[in-house]
């Protein structure tokens, strides 16, 4: 392309990456464990699993593990959408998620962007509605008008990466000076097609999935919404988010790199754009899905960017991997912990079970928390880091 019109696009990558933080000023999280972030630390400082046993045939032909929400929590939900507009019951779950959120802080709409995290959206629907109906921007444009926001609504759908760069693309707007504010909502439905998709990798645990542990069998799935809003002010501050990076394995389309090289490289950026290194991270909300091969490499990763000794912990034990909403929820809990200046444990975890040295915290414990480290990996070789800190 001529040169003149490269310098251009560069110099506007270049104003939209703007390096500065962010604040999150609201958070929601709603899974089996509880209507809001707080009722999950207070789930998970008492020991509580999400986790369940199921053997419902319209999902599986053999009993499985996992986390959905319950009956009283649908019609809570349901009771608390009051709208004339027809909705799936994926948007009615995104919608509660960003209410609850909402409620907690004051957003001038007027100057705020919606961006929408899920990996399989209405795909429930596929059967009965095979049409642009189920488009996942049609459901991002539902929720956007339903929140009454007048910029158009931002989809992103990254595999299990989704909801780290949603948060990572909101600070690059803001900072940039698009958006005053973003609304970040991640979720995805358990569904018959997601499981049935993972038990044809023999990914699925055959009991409560244990990071990092060396009996782990494979991961549990998970149904959640959860939501952040970011602003570019600190008033209301829960936290801020310093920036991030992503990189690609170039590796497989499902399997991850051998050698964590790759998100290595992610969370190095992902440190230097925050302006901070690895002796300044205080704890690491990993991606941990516990099968054999994504906990083997992200431990590689995390040796690689010297950060073995750092306390670590995955919330896929408590809730499931809830795939699109995985990043905003684990981070929505990374402000629960700043809050309360406590180490989330990784449930499950009992024997050392990758080949190098990392640091999972077994039981919740006081810390002195100013930054932490949030990874995520996902199919197609996808990574992604980002940095946390207290205000």
């Amino acid at each position: 392309i001529p040169a003149t019109i490269y310098v251009r696009l560069e110099n506007k990558m270049a104003e939209q990456i703007t390096p500065g933080k962010v604040y999150a000023i609201a958070s929601d999280i709603t899974s089996v464990m509880g209507l809001g972030a707080a009722e999950h630390w207070d789930a998970i400082s008492a020991g509580t699993q999400g986790i369940q046993q199921y053997d419902d045939k319209a999902f599986s032909n053999t009993p499985f593990y996992g986390s959905m929400l319950d009956e009283a929590q649908w019609q809570l939900i349901n009771m608390a959408i009051d709208t004339d507009k027809e909705l799936s019951t994926f948007e009615r779950l995104c919608l509660f998620s960003a209410k609850q959120a909402l409620s907690n802080t004051t957003v001038d709409l007027e100057e705020t962007v919606l961006i929408l995290s899920t990996t399989k959206g209405n795909i429930e629907l596929l059967d009965e509605a095979p049409d642009s109906t189920i488009a996942l921007q049609n459901s991002a444009n539902a929720i956007n008008s339903v929140l009454g926001i007048k910029a158009k609504p931002i989809v992103v759908s990254h595999a299990c990466i989704s909801g780290s760069v949603a948060l990572l693309y909101a600070h690059r707007l803001i900072t940039g000076g698009r958006y005053k504010k973003a609304i970040i909502v991640g979720c995805d439905r358990f569904t018959p097609f997601v499981l049935n998709g993972f038990q044809s990798f023999q990914a699925i645990a055959d009991g409560p999935c244990r990071p990092f542990d060396a009996d782990r069998t494979g991961i549990n799935l998970g149904e959640a919404a959860a939501t952040i809003i970011l602003s570019s002010t600190g008033t209301d501050a829960i936290a801020c988010l310093y920036g991030g990076a992503t990189s690609n394995d170039a590796n497989h389309i499902s399997g991850p790199s051998r050698t964590g090289e790759e998100l290595s490289d992610a969370i190095n950026r992902a440190m230097q754009e925050a302006g901070v290194q690895s002796s300044d991270i205080n704890m690491i909300s990993a991606h941990g899905t516990a099968t054999a091969y994504n906990d083997e490499m992200e431990a590689k990763a995390i040796h690689l960017s010297g950060l073995s000794e750092v306390p670590l912990h995955s919330m896929k034990s408590y809730t499931g991997h809830t795939l699109g909403a995985a990043g905003v929820l684990e981070s929505a809990m990374i402000l629960e912990a700043i809050k309360h200046q406590q180490l989330i444990p990784s449930a499950g975890y009992e024997k050392h079970g990758v080949p190098v040295p990392v640091n999972v915290t077994t039981q919740m414990q006081p810390a002195d928390i100013q930054y932490v480290l949030k990874t995520a990996s996902g199919f197609g070789g996808s990574n992604a880091a980002i940095v946390w800190g207290r205000i």
